[in-house]
């Protein structure tokens, strides 16, 4: 146990720098894929001294010019800023060619669950040893993301918990909401986030206010039959995961009543979310 928690405020300690600092690393990968709004840029990078394994990730880019003079198959030189809310690239100098690695395949034979479609049966370990069934929360609506607690980028999982974090300040400032909503953080990194892991992490999002608000980990056998449905899919890369990021809101039946992609959605998007669910 002691191993798992110094592991983990060596992590947290670079995840979370003091609020105004702003540390920046130096990068270099290849080019894999630039979004067709340039506002992410996707570099399969060598290891980041200090920082993050050499892996495939997903950076975002706040000024997009700096993305004219490369394209898919370059190698290139970055700086990597991060600060306790953020990440972006900056400073690009393309420095060669390489060509586009094949990313691993990621092949779902089941369909997609919908809006308005039923939930499977789900099990998942949370944060004190005891076992979480989705259907626990039948009569609340129920918010869940996937994260893993050794995520270092924070516009990633720390962004989802933060949102989390705030999206249930909002609930429980508004008088009028409903009261049967639910927050789930899901780890899907069973072999480090274990239940002492689990309550460490959540304290730095919730505190000691854990009212509404579980942080659990789901084992393989749970993944393999939820991420396929939802459209939530990761793998490992040189020691470390890569993922997509998948939040849903369901209802009190147990129904999906709304997805959330990516990272750009709000928690005020998150909050009315859980309102209107929990109403039906």
């Amino acid at each position: 146990m002691r191993e798992y928690i110094l592991t983990t405020l060596i992590l947290l300690s670079a995840l979370f720098p003091a609020r105004s600092q702003t540390n920046q690393y130096p990068v270099h990968g290849v080019v894999q894929k630039i979004d067709s709004d340039r506002r992410h840029v996707t570099v399969k990078h060598e290891k980041i001294p200090g920082y993050m394994m050499a892996m495939t990730m997903d950076f975002s880019v706040h000024d997009t010019n700096v993305l004219n003079q490369v394209a898919p198959g370059d190698e290139i030189d970055f700086t990597l800023s991060v600060t306790p809310d953020d990440d972006w690239v900056e400073n690009i100098r393309r420095t060669g060619k390489a060509g586009v690695s094949a990313l691993p395949a990621v092949q779902f034979n089941v369909p997609e669950l919908q809006v308005g479609e039923e939930m499977p049966a789900a099990e998942f370990t949370g944060e004190a040893g005891q076992i979480v069934h989705l259907a626990d929360y039948r009569g609340q609506a129920v918010a869940f993301t996937f994260f893993f607690t050794s995520c270092p980028l924070p516009e990633f999982c720390p962004r989802m918990n933060k949102n989390f974090a705030e999206a249930r300040k909002l609930l429980r400032a508004d008088t009028n909401a409903p009261g049967n909503w639910r927050f789930l953080s899901v780890s899907f990194d069973p072999g480090f986030d274990r239940p002492e892991n689990l309550r460490l992490y959540a304290n730095l999002y919730r505190g000691d206010d854990t009212n509404r608000w579980l942080f659990a980990v789901a084992s393989p056998e749970t993944l393999r039959v939820l991420g396929p449905r939802l459209d939530f899919h990761f793998w490992r890369e040189n020691g470390t995961l890569s993922h997509n990021l998948r939040t849903v809101v369901l209802d009190p039946h147990g129904r999906i009543a709304a997805q959330f992609d990516g990272n750009e959605w709000t928690p005020a998007q998150l909050a009315q979310a859980l309102r209107e669910a929990a109403r039906r």
